[in-house]
C-alpha cells in the first residue's frame, strides 16, 4: 500500500524569543514558520501553564495551511517575567504580542487566535483591546464571566475546580519563582498538602482559610459581583469584540454556559460534542462510550478550526451531538426554534410527568452540611479526572437527603435538546440553604446515569427558586425512564451551605436543615418532536 505520510515540512523555530510589553516586562514564547517564502498570517496560542501545555498546540497543522505559529508564556510564566495574576493582564499582554508579531519581518500583519480554556479567554480579553491585525478566534470551553460561570456558579462557590486549578497555579509559580532564585520553601511547605489531599482541603473551615493559594481569599471573599469582578469584567468585554470567532463546547464541560453564552454575545459557528474539559475530542466520557464518530477528528474539528481562521469556513452555523442517538446533527441556530419547553412536575408520590399535581404535600428531607451529598460526575474539574460526566448515581439516590421524581417507562424516545432549568417551589428551616438538581437517564438494567446538574444559593426561607442546568442534547431512548434529583449539595464541585447565611461559618456553625420540595414544582424540558 502506498504511505500516507505527508513528507517533512521545513520549519524554522526560534526558542524563548524576547516579547517586549508595553510596561517593560518581557514575556518570551517559541515561534515557529515555515523555512521558505513568507511573509506569513501568525496564529498566536498563550498559555500559563508552561511548556508542556505547547504539546497540544496544532502546531504542525498550522504551518502546512501557511501559518506561522507563536506560543508564548503568560507573565509569571515558563520563561516569562513578571508576576501571573489570574485574568489581569491578559487583554494587556495579548495585544502588546499581536503588535510584536505585526512588526516582524516575517508577517504579513494578520494574526489569529486559539485556545481552549484559560487560552481561549486569553485570545477574548485580547480581541476585547481591539488589537490592529486581529483577524479571528477560535475559542474552545471557556467562560463568559470570570464570576458568574467560573468561580460562582448560582452564588454557590465553585470549589473543587477553584481548588484544583488554584493550587497547581500555585505550584507553577513557585517552580518559576525558585528558577529566579527566590526562596519558595515556605510556599512549598503550605500548597503540597493541599495538593496531596485535595478532598480534605476542601472540608476546610472557613473555606477562606485554605492555604497556598495565593488568590484564594480573593475568590472566596467576594461572593456577590462587586467591584473585583468587575474590574476583572472589564478585560472581557463582548461589545468590544469585533472579530469572527468560532465556539466548541463539551456537553459535559464546566463552561458549557460560559461558550453558550459567549456564542450568544458574539455570533459565529458553535460546535459541542460530549466531551468533558480535560478529554476535548474524545469519543467517551465518563462510564459511556458515545462511540468513534463522536470524536474530534471524526468531524475533522482541528481542519475546521483552521479552516475558520483562515477565513474559509464552510461548515454549519450549529454542530451538535445528539446523545441517545449517539450521531452529529447540523442545525441552523442555538437554541433550537422547533424545541417546545415542556414543564414536568415533580409529584409528591416521585412520579415526573407533564401533569400537574393534584395533592400539595410537600416531600421534605434534613440535610446534614456535615455529611455533604457527593459529587458523582458532571461537569467536574476535580483532582480526581475520573469523577467527571455520566456516572451511575445509584448510590447516591439511595441517600435520605436525595429527592427523586421518575417518569413512567417510555414508550417512545424523548430528545430533550435546549437549555434545562428546575423551578422549585421550596421551604427550608435555615437562615441560607442551596438547592441542587440534576438530569439523570434511568437504564432498563437500572443504571441512572447523570446527564446536566445545577444549583442556586438562596436566602429566602421559602420561595419559588430557578436552578440552571445549562443544557443537553439527549435522547432518552423507549425503555428508560427520565429521572430528577433534588438536594441540597454537590461537594465538593461546590462549597457546603453551612446554613447559617453569614459568611466565615466554622464547624460548630454548620446547622442542619429542614427541606420542604412542593409538588407544583418542575423541569423544563426543550423537548425536540420526533
Amino acid at each position: 500500500m502506498p504511505k500516507l505520510d505527508r513528507p517533512p515540512l521545513p520549519v524554522s523555530v526560534e526558542h524563548d524569543v524576547p516579547m517586549p510589553m508595553r510596561d517593560g516586562t518581557i514575556l518570551r514564547g517559541s515561534v515557529h514558520r515555515p523555512a521558505d517564502g513568507g511573509p506569513f498570517p501568525a496564529l498566536l496560542m498563550r498559555t500559563p501553564y508552561g511548556e508542556d501545555s505547547f504539546r497540544m498546540a496544532p502546531v504542525t497543522p498550522a504551518l502546512r495551511v501557511g501559518f506561522a505559529v507563536v506560543l508564548q508564556h503568560c507573565r509569571g510564566r515558563g520563561s516569562s517575567d513578571g508576576e501571573f495574576r489570574p485574568w489581569a493582564d491578559e487583554g494587556a499582554d495579548g495585544h502588546d504580542t499581536i503588535a510584536w508579531i505585526t512588526s516582524q519581518p516575517w508577517s504579513n500583519g494578520e494574526v489569529v487566535m486559539s485556545g481552549m480554556s484559560y487560552l481561549a479567554g486569553c485570545a477574548l480579553q485580547a480581541a476585547a483591546t481591539r488589537p490592529p491585525g486581529l483577524k479571528a478566534v477560535v475559542a474552545s470551553m471557556t467562560p463568559h464571566d470570570f464570576h458568574d460561570g467560573l468561580k460562582y456558579h448560582g452564588g454557590a462557590f465553585a470549589l473543587g475546580s477553584a481548588l484544583n486549578w488554584g493550587a497547581m497555579q500555585s505550584l507553577l509559580g513557585l517552580l518559576h519563582a525558585a528558577e529566579a532564585g527566590e526562596d519558595v520553601g515556605a510556599g512549598f511547605a503550605a500548597v503540597l498538602p493541599v495538593l496531596d489531599d485535595q478532598d480534605g482541603a476542601a472540608r476546610t473551615l472557613p473555606v477562606g482559610d485554605i492555604p497556598g493559594i495565593p488568590w484564594w481569599r480573593d475568590w472566596t471573599s467576594h461572593p456577590e459581583r462587586d467591584a473585583y469582578w468587575e474590574e476583572l469584567a472589564e478585560t472581557l468585554r463582548h461589545d468590544r469584540i469585533e472579530v469572527p470567532v468560532m465556539h466548541v463546547a463539551g456537553w459535559f464541560d464546566l463552561f458549557l454556559g460560559g461558550t453558550l453564552e459567549n456564542h450568544r454575545r458574539l455570533g459565529g459557528p458553535l460546535v459541542i460534542g460530549p466531551w468533558s474539559h480535560l478529554a476535548p475530542g474524545a469519543a467517551g466520557t465518563g462510564r459511556l462510550f458515545f462511540g468513534a464518530a463522536a470524536s474530534g477528528q471524526a468531524i475533522g474539528l482541528e481542519q475546521r478550526q483552521l479552516a475558520f481562521l483562515k477565513g474559509e469556513d464552510t461548515g454549519p452555523a450549529v454542530k451538535i451531538f445528539v446523545m441517545g442517538d449517539d450521531v452529529w446533527r447540523d442545525e441552523e441556530a442555538w437554541p433550537l426554534e422547533r424545541a417546545v419547553e415542556t414543564a414536568y412536575y415533580l409529584h409528591a408520590d416521585g412520579l415526573l410527568s407533564p401533569e400537574p399535581p393534584s395533592a400539595y404535600e410537600p416531600a421534605t428531607f434534613t440535610f446534614d452540611p456535615r455529611d455533604p451529598v457527593p459529587t458523582v460526575g458532571g461537569p467536574t474539574l476535580l483532582a480526581d479526572p475520573t469523577n467527571v460526566g455520566p456516572q451511575d448515581q445509584r448510590d447516591v439516590e439511595r441517600r435520605p437527603d436525595v429527592l427523586c421524581y421518575s417518569t413512567e417507562v417510555l414508550a417512545s424516545d424523548v430528545e430533550v435538546t435546549g437549555p434545562v432549568s428546575v423551578t422549585l417551589h421550596a421551604e427550608t428551616s435555615a437562615a441560607s440553604t442551596d438547592w441542587t438538581a440534576k438530569l439523570v437517564d434511568v437504564y432498563p438494567d437500572g443504571r441512572a446515569m447523570s446527564v446536566i446538574d445545577g444549583i442556586v444559593r438562596v436566602s429566602e426561607s421559602s420561595g419559588t427558586f430557578a436552578v440552571d442546568l445549562v443544557a443537553t442534547s439527549q435522547v432518552f431512548k423507549a425503555g428508560h425512564r427520565i429521572r430528577v434529583e433534588i438536594s441540597s449539595s454537590n461537594f465538593p464541585r461546590f462549597d457546603r451551605n453551612p446554613g447559617t447565611g453569614r459568611a466565615g461559618a466554622t464547624e460548630a456553625d454548620l446547622v442542619v436543615q429542614h427541606q420542604k420540595v412542593f409538588p407544583d414544582s418542575y423541569i423544563t424540558l426543550p423537548i425536540v418532536p420526533r
